[in-house]
């Protein structure tokens, strides 16, 4: 509160003993009544696990899942790539879940296993001590490069992107300092009004009850009784002031940040690690400590919790799948990633054991995207699948002038079967449930999954909601480590296909970019015109297992 301004999949009803996919008409689906109360904050912090038809929350029914399906099955360990920042791999939610390099000695200096990697006993780090990063868009204009043409856009980008961050950071530093100056006016007229009464705390009846013809104690007594209709009780007020500033404050560090190192040409974050990042021979760098760098690094921490946090450990929040080991590869600085790092953070991957590979980022500009492209190649070659995340700009994908990498298609061809990429749901049904900031498109984006406002873990043992395109993939990444755990004989092409056509679908409209004025069916803005759903997808994950036994 601011005191401040046809059926389902075609009838998927295949046989799996007495459960069946869900069918509901998607006429009965887009009749559902929407939930007009706000969520609990049980339902909010789990609400990406909940069902869509008896819950009308959009989740991906992994609760219905694990009771109606799993049960007490056993699975396979399914090893789960988390390319992204550094992971807390000590945090208490986290740490039975962390990949364990069963070759690596920790901590002697020495390659033991013979992988190319020194101390890779959790993983790799590929970023060395640097954390910092520009956007690929100004790293081209600081080193000159691609063609002419891209360099202009590189520019345009870079200017439009500036502008509208100076001009957010100056109006969150004035919405700042509007209520620190409405916080020091409530705090003096609490004060004076204590005071007058003699008392420490005080109900609104009583400051009702005040009578003066004290001009100061008069405005305090009339602040007072206007602060009543944003609390029930003064202290609430300040409380909800002060949490008003607090979020400006962070708004103005995150303009700070996109100020001083993003956007800035000059900037130079690479310095420290010692290698040339344009180069994808000069591969001797990094080492084997994937952990986050201070708590401020979190993305990875908070990504690997929706994956796979320990399930009914009584604290924190449940992961979408049990049976996982994650494995922490550090290749995401703040900032855009390099080419060069993503591509190899794949191939380490792939080849000590992963799966799945999580690859929460994405960015408008990719020098070397050939690196990035024969890396994703070689994950399909070894049966693993990448879940992408489609990004946050709000724009559609399929317009040419808008780009997300790395992609699976190549001048309009997908170019594998291996690489499936998640836009993000808000988690009340209807015309508002896809994110505002996701983005969206009929050919490049294939799913929609729950990312909007998601509880998971963050470093030193804490945890936050955040939302992102980043939280819609790890979900996906669960749902797949969960069909790869149980029927360990799908390839990872089958696993994709099988997220994508188990999923529920509508017809309802939905408003695009958060602009009430763009709106579109929702089956018609990925290529499935689906939401993610894990009953689903593993009913009919075990059809198609018995079929291949």
């Amino acid at each position: 509160m601011r005191i401040l301004l046809g059926y389902i999949a075609s009838l998927w009803m295949v046989g799996c003993g007495s459960v069946n996919i869900v069918s509901t008409p998607i006429e009965n689906i887009d009749t559902l009544p929407l939930k007009v109360t706000e969520l609990t904050e049980t339902q909010k912090r789990a609400w990406g696990h909940a069902d869509l038809l008896t819950d009308t929350i959009p989740g991906m029914s992994v609760d219905k899942a694990y009771s109606d399906i799993i049960g007490n099955k056993k699975g396979a360990k399914v090893i789960v790539a988390v390319l992204d920042s550094g992971i807390d791999l000590m945090h208490e939610d986290l740490d039975d879940v962390i990949w364990v390099n069963p070759g690596e000695k920790p901590g002697n200096g020495k390659d033991d296993d013979g992988n190319g990697y020194v101390d890779d006993v959790h993983g790799y780090n590929f970023l060395g001590e640097s954390y910092y990063e520009q956007h690929e868009f100004a790293r081209i204009l600081r080193l000159g490069l691609e063609d002419e043409p891209t360099r202009a856009r590189a520019k345009e980008k870079l200017d439009k992107e500036f502008k509208k961050a100076s001009e957010s950071k100056r109006m969150v530093v004035s919405n700042r300092d509007q209520t620190q100056q409405i916080q020091a006016i409530v705090q003096e007229a609490d004060l004076e009004v204590k005071k007058h009464l003699d008392k420490e705390t005080y109900t609104k009846e009583e400051v009702l009850a005040i009578k003066t013809s004290d001009p100061s104690l008069s405005r305090s007594v009339s602040i007072i009784q206007q602060m009543y209709s944003y609390g029930k009780t003064i202290p609430e007020v300040l409380e909800l002031i002060q949490s008003d500033i607090d979020q400006f404050q962070e708004g103005v560090l995150y303009f700070s940040e996109r100020l001083d190192y993003h956007l800035n040409v000059n900037f130079e974050g690479r310095k420290v690690v010692g290698d040339n990042p344009y180069d994808i021979s000069d591969a001797d760098y990094g080492d084997g400590n994937p952990m986050n760098r201070d708590g401020e690094e979190s993305h990875g921490t908070h990504v690997a919790g929706i994956i796979a946090a320990e399930r009914n450990n009584g604290i924190g929040m449940n992961g979408v799948a049990n049976n996982v080991a994650i494995m922490s590869v550090r290749v995401i600085p703040n900032g855009d990633e390099y080419d060069k790092d993503v591509a190899l953070g794949i191939r380490y991957a792939v080849d000590n054991g992963a799966k799945v590979i999580n690859a929460s980022f994405g960015k408008s500009f990719s020098p070397n995207a050939e690196w990035v492209y024969e890396a994703i190649k070689y994950a399909a070659d070894n049966d693993v699948l990448i879940v992408h995340a489609a990004g946050n700009d709000g724009e559609d994908l399929d317009d040419p002038k808008n780009t997300n990498f790395p992609k699976d298609h190549i001048n309009g061809e997908e170019y594998t079967g291996n690489l499936i990429t998640v836009g993000a749901l808000n988690d009340t049904y209807g015309p508002e449930m896809i994110a505002s900031f996701s983005n969206y498109g009929a050919n490049n984006v294939d799913v929609f999954a729950p990312g909007g406002d998601i509880y998971s873990s963050m470093p030193n043992n804490a945890y936050k909601f955040q939302g992102g395109t980043s939280m819609a993939a790890p979900a996906v990444s669960g749902v797949a480590a969960l069909i790869r755990s149980y029927f360990p004989n799908l390839s990872a092409s089958e696993v994709k296909q099988i997220i994508i056509a188990s999923g529920l679908s509508s017809k309802t409209k939905v408003m695009l970019s958060g602009d009430p004025s763009k709106l579109k069916s929702f089956d018609a803005i990925s290529a499935s015109g689906k939401m993610v759903n894990a009953y689903n997808a593993l009913i009919m994950a075990k059809n198609r297992s018995n079929n291949k036994s």
